[in-house]
């Protein structure tokens, strides 16, 4: 599949880093670094608009090694970038470490993946098929 893309940035396009990659990394589009506070979330850009066919979302989810060595997530993941929406792919980051965390120029910030969707139609009902799990939830299935 090709995706058009408009690279406003200085930074290189995402590519997978290996053959079986489900995510490209996206990098930050900063002309100066910006430094995260503990608990502080801040809109990044990625200099990145794209054209995704109808039937696709991507979704921007934290990079795992961020999130693990840093606490650096995406606050709302997965962000989803419609087919039709063509401004800058932003990443909102929060900082969920003690520590000022610095997000330099190009720093790999997240990843994105490309994904297929359905839209669908409600079925109003008044009952359900029922289940053996029914509706247990949060948990429920675990030890007992």
């Amino acid at each position: 599949m090709k995706i058009k893309v408009v690279n406003t940035s200085n930074n290189e396009l995402p590519s997978y880093e290996t053959l079986m990659s489900a995510g490209m990394d996206l990098r930050a589009n900063l002309s100066e670094p910006v430094v995260l506070k503990p608990l502080e979330r801040r809109l990044i850009p990625t200099g990145l608009k794209i054209q995704l066919e109808a039937g696709y979302e991507a979704q921007v989810r934290p990079r795992s090694g961020l999130a693990y060595k840093q606490g650096i997530t995406v606050l709302n993941a997965p962000g989803t970038i419609d087919a039709d929406y063509r401004g800058d792919v932003g990443v909102i980051l929060v900082n969920l470490s003690s520590e000022n965390v610095e997000i330099k120029p190009g720093d790999r910030i997240a990843q994105m993946v490309i994904a297929k969707y359905e839209q669908i139609e409600w079925e109003l009902t008044d009952s359900l098929e029922s289940t053996e799990r029914g509706e247990g939830g949060f948990g429920s299935t675990g030890k007992k």
